[in-house]
């Protein structure tokens, strides 16, 4: 490879993405030798694999190849926090929970939640990851107002900007949103940001079946009420805990929580959130799937799930994740995809054990969009580069 001045090693099986181990590993310290990088990969006609805290590796589909993995971690700093704009600018490395401490020290939060440990900026816009307060604040693309990629040619373009009214090239950042590194490599961000709640109250109702949780969430989402999170944790066909978070001052938190428990019919309250909210169901021998919906499809989709499936489903923004043994995976997906299509559903693989993970769909049908994003593949990387293989229909 053409030098960098980037500090590289030959890649090893720990460093493998879906399997395919690079065959080196490069983990620049700035935009500019990330830049670099990206110029030396294009002249060796090499294939790149950007990477962050790694925990989320499994969510696209394996690369055709990885000549080049690119470690972003070393880019790891807190650029610029303006407290009063409620905005702060890091780079791609910097992780989640380093950016919530140090923003929080201002009584100021990134309303962004998944659950992923180590989690990185650059890594959850790439997956578009999020989690249980996704429905107060949005997701990745409402809240990353400004973005700095680098392309497969190794061109640094910025998009968007430091205020949260500027939204000039904003698309950029949807565009790389969700890419999981497939159009370039995402460097540095710019976020806005939220006043930190100063109190909450849980309302907790145990459900004999989680199917029950479909009408409850729709009464929810009718109701005057303004939850940051409607979670329901339990399993397909089986029992489930339905969590109702309500984050505002103290007395508007104690009133929307006696008013949902009336609601809901019943419930606990407290102000301490359960450990496992969040959290991604199931293990290392389950296939995890990301499934979206229609919001008031919840119970339908429920009961399209092999009975005994563990679930955690954003209940009020029709996103739910399934835990479906592995052994029955390869069954189960096609017909959980085609039961759930009519409610405009789809089912995508996120994590599989080795065994069973080449012989899945990874993403399913892709619809009639596939010709726009293979046009899009070519405007950014026409030689197929970028972690080729990695997207929606091989993109």
């Amino acid at each position: 490879m053409t030098a960098v001045t980037a500090a590289h090693r030959p890649g090893d099986a720990g460093d493998a993405v879906g399997g395919v181990v690079p065959r080196e590993v490069v983990r620049p310290g700035t935009v500019e030798e990330v830049a670099e990088v990206l110029r030396a990969a294009a002249a060796d006609g090499r294939t790149v694999v950007p990477v962050g805290g790694r925990s989320k590796l499994t969510w696209a589909a394996p690369p055709e190849s990885c000549d080049l993995l690119v470690d972003l971690t070393g880019l790891d700093r807190v650029v610029e926090h303006v407290a009063g704009d409620l905005t702060v600018v890091a780079e791609a490395g910097v992780r989640l929970a380093d950016l919530q401490a140090q923003v929080g020290e201002a009584g100021q939060l990134l309303g962004l939640d998944p659950p992923e440990d180590g989690a990185t900026l650059g890594g959850i816009v790439s997956a578009n990851a999020s989690g249980p307060r996704r429905l107060r604040y949005g997701t990745t693309r409402d809240l990353l107002i400004g973005i700095t990629v680098v392309l497969a040619d190794g061109t640094v373009a910025h998009a968007g900007g430091k205020v949260v009214k500027n939204v000039a090239g904003y698309d950029l950042g949807k565009l790389f949103t969700g890419a999981h590194g497939t159009l370039g490599v995402v460097a540095s961000t710019t976020w806005r940001l939220h006043p930190v709640p100063p109190a909450r109250r849980v309302v907790t109702l145990e459900l004999p079946d989680a199917a029950a949780a479909g009408p409850l969430s729709i009464a929810l989402a009718r109701s005057t009420l303004t939850p940051s999170a409607v979670e329901l944790v339990g399993s397909a066909g089986g029992a489930a805990r339905l969590v109702v978070l309500f984050e505002s001052i103290a007395e508007s938190v104690t009133d929307q929580a006696r008013a949902a428990v009336a609601l809901l019919g019943g419930g606990e309250e407290s102000e301490d959130l359960p450990g496992d909210l969040g959290r991604r169901p199931g293990g290392a021998d389950d296939v995890l799937l990301r499934l979206a919906y229609a919001p008031a499809s919840l119970s339908a989709v429920l009961a399209a799930l092999p009975a005994g499936t563990a679930v955690a489903a954003h209940a009020a923004t029709g996103v739910s994740y399934a835990a479906v043994p592995a052994a029955d995976a390869a069954d189960a997906l096609p017909r959980l995809r085609a039961a759930i299509a009519p409610h405009d559903g789809t089912a995508v693989v996120l994590r599989a054990p080795d065994a069973v993970r080449d012989r899945l769909d990874h993403w399913g049908p892709v619809g009639d969009s596939l010709d726009l994003m293979r046009r899009v593949k070519e405007r950014f990387d026409p030689e197929r580069r970028m972690s080729p293989g990695r997207f929606v229909g091989g993109v």
